[in-house]
């Protein structure tokens, strides 16, 4: 959802559309920092996100950041900017920040795995008792970047000292491109069943549910509208009908218009896809 005209004026948008969860940037994205939130722009956003039932809200991180970057000048910059990221989420009462793990721009996995667990843990001394989660994302494994393996993410887990500081966002789209088919129902629950065994599905904060402008396999992350691109509406009926899935926020991160029209024909199509509703009143999280 855009912040355009404050950060506040999110929940307005989210809430004429339906939403029952969004995303956010807390400031511009392509910015190392952003202007400091003042306390009436805090408080503004308190009072708006009181007046609606959209929960949770995640942000997403700068796309500059790179944890892991080898020049010793960006690797400050990115750690800054994290912390900053980190600080600003705390201070909205924000869930989950989201971010790529980051490109070790050949430098090696290894090290590049041990320079963003580096990076958490300095984060995370420098905002002790934040409740705000690290959220690692997946990647579609484009260029250097890590993440697109569930192995990479355990991994930097395994290096991490306040291991409840951390969660997992799945991105459908860079599962996709990465090489994890989700396009049958066999599949959809092989690749599920192998990220609950590698990382586990309780650390599970979000998923980013976006289909694929490129093949599978592609290492290429291009994002389409739900439908429209090469996953296929199986993977996303399978998305919307799994129990294992049912309470983890849901968020469209496919191009739309000022209006937000293709949000709306996103979420018709997902909704669609779920299976009739039980007897009881369905709980906000099947509507994610």
């Amino acid at each position: 959802m855009s912040i355009s005209g404050g950060i506040h004026t999110a929940f307005r948008r989210a809430e004429s559309i339906g939403c029952t969860t969004m995303q956010i940037f807390t400031k511009n994205a392509g910015q190392w920092r952003g202007k400091p939130l003042s306390s009436e722009s805090i408080q503004s956003y308190k009072n708006a996100a009181a007046q609606v039932t959209i929960s949770p809200v995640v942000a997403h991180a700068a796309y500059l950041i790179n944890l892991c970057a080898p020049k010793a000048a960006t690797l400050k910059d990115s750690r800054s900017a994290f912390l900053d990221e980190l600080q600003r989420c705390e201070a909205l009462g924000i869930d989950a920040l989201i971010f790529h793990p980051g490109s070790h721009l050949g430098r090696g996995e290894d090290e590049g795995i041990i320079r963003i667990a580096e990076s958490l843990n300095i984060a995370h001394e420098q905002t002790a008792h934040f409740r705000v989660l690290t959220t690692l994302e997946t990647t579609a494994g484009q260029g250097t970047a890590l993440g697109y393996r569930f192995e990479h993410l355990q991994r930097i887990i395994d290096l991490i000292e306040q291991k409840n500081r951390i969660a997992i966002c799945i991105d459908t789209c860079h599962l996709f491109a990465a090489g994890y088919d989700i396009s049958t129902e066999e599949a959809w629950d092989t690749t599920i069943r192998l990220f609950d065994d590698i990382v586990g599905l309780s650390r599970l904060a979000a998923i980013h549910v976006n289909d694929s402008k490129k093949e599978f396999n592609s290492r290429v992350d291009r994002h389409e509208h739900i439908g429209k691109g090469k996953i296929g509406l199986t993977a996303f009926r399978m998305l919307m009908n799994d129990a294992r899935l049912a309470q983890v926020p849901k968020i469209l991160e496919t191009e739309k218009s000022e209006d937000m029209h293709e949000d709306v024909q996103n979420i018709a199509v997902l909704r669609s896809l779920i299976h009739a509703a039980p007897q009881k009143e369905p709980s906000p999280g099947m509507d994610r």
